[in-house]
């Protein structure tokens, strides 16, 4: 026997007011012509642009949970908020432009039911349009983070299908600075794989630029895994050991007579050392400040309205 649920559709958006409305009613009519009961939870990350007066439109029209933050906190708090106010069996976190196809929630639903899968990962068949920079960073930043962590992470995406077992795990999750995609692979659970095809944006525009990105995966790296730090501890030793091979071979060319002028070598030397201090510095400094983030215990985000039908 096929088990049954309610579905809730986690819709993190910024500055999505031209296609808010529109996209959310495309999701309903897919929804609907499969009679798969559902609601929509709608976290308005700052937006400034006019996307929470779109959204309240939706209240008429759609069975809804809507959260505007007080400022723009990002989208990983975003989708964390929308997982802690969700009431219902399943939910699956989508991107509100609908480059992650709305008719394969279908699918995903249908493996719920049939495979008994607990998770059920959107992965991406080509990363799409997407320049080489972005792509090669993305794949660095993927093959480190499996290395280090023993996550597979590579074409994973945030279109995620998530049982309730799993959504009460991310709830309970306390940290501050979170990476979904990594939390929701680090709990466990069994696993389910969607493949789809990235659609096009009909309106706007990506807000991600290459430093946004960049510290996004450093910080989802620094979240899993402290090898940076032991990659300082091996620097340490490498450096240790040229400079005794280096002093050893000076102190004898010194005793010889045979000592020769080393100005370049020295410089080199000095500035390679150096760098390498200030690259391990910064590596500390990182989670230093991860730290003491956590310790400050601020809330992940600020909810200055919000829009709640009753269940």
């Amino acid at each position: 026997m096929k088990k049954k649920g309610n579905l809730t559709v986690i819709l993190p958006v910024y500055n999505e007011g031209l296609g808010i409305l529109k996209n959310t009613m495309k999701i309903k009519e897919v929804l609907d012509l499969q009679s798969i009961p559902h609601e929509f939870i709608l976290v308005d990350d700052g937006s400034y642009d006019n996307t929470w007066e779109e959204i309240f439109k939706l209240t008429s029209l759609v069975k809804l949970q809507a959260f505007r933050f007080s400022r723009n906190f990002g989208k990983e708090c975003a989708i964390m908020a929308a997982i802690g106010h969700v009431r219902t069996e399943v939910c699956v976190v989508m991107d509100a432009d609908l480059q992650h196809p709305p008719e394969k929630i279908l699918e995903m639903y249908s493996m719920w039911q049939e495979e008994n899968c607990e998770i059920i990962d959107g992965i991406k068949k080509e990363r799409g349009k997407e320049g080489l920079i972005n792509r090669l960073g993305a794949l660095a930043f993927y093959k480190f983070f499996s290395g280090a962590t023993g996550l597979e992470l590579e074409k994973a995406t945030d279109f995620k299908f998530l049982d309730r077992k799993v959504i009460e795990a991310l709830k309970n999750l306390p940290e501050r600075e979170t990476f979904f995609r990594g939390l929701a692979t680090w709990v466990g659970f069994k696993r389910g794989k969607v493949e789809f095809s990235i659609q096009q944006r009909q309106e706007g525009k990506s807000r991600w630029s290459f430093i946004k990105l960049f510290r996004l995966g450093l910080g989802a790296i620094t979240s899993f895994t402290t090898i940076p730090l032991h990659i300082v501890t091996i620097m340490g030793v490498f450096f240790l050991i040229g400079s005794v091979i280096l002093g050893g071979q000076t102190l004898y060319m010194k005793f010889s007579g045979n000592a020769v002028s080393g100005f370049t070598t020295v410089i080199l030397l000095i500035l390679i050392i150096g760098s390498a201090l200030m690259l391990s510095l910064g590596m500390i400094g990182v989670y230093i400040e991860k730290i003491y983030n956590e310790i400050k215990r601020r809330p992940r985000y600020i909810i200055s309205e919000k829009i709640i039908d009753k269940d």
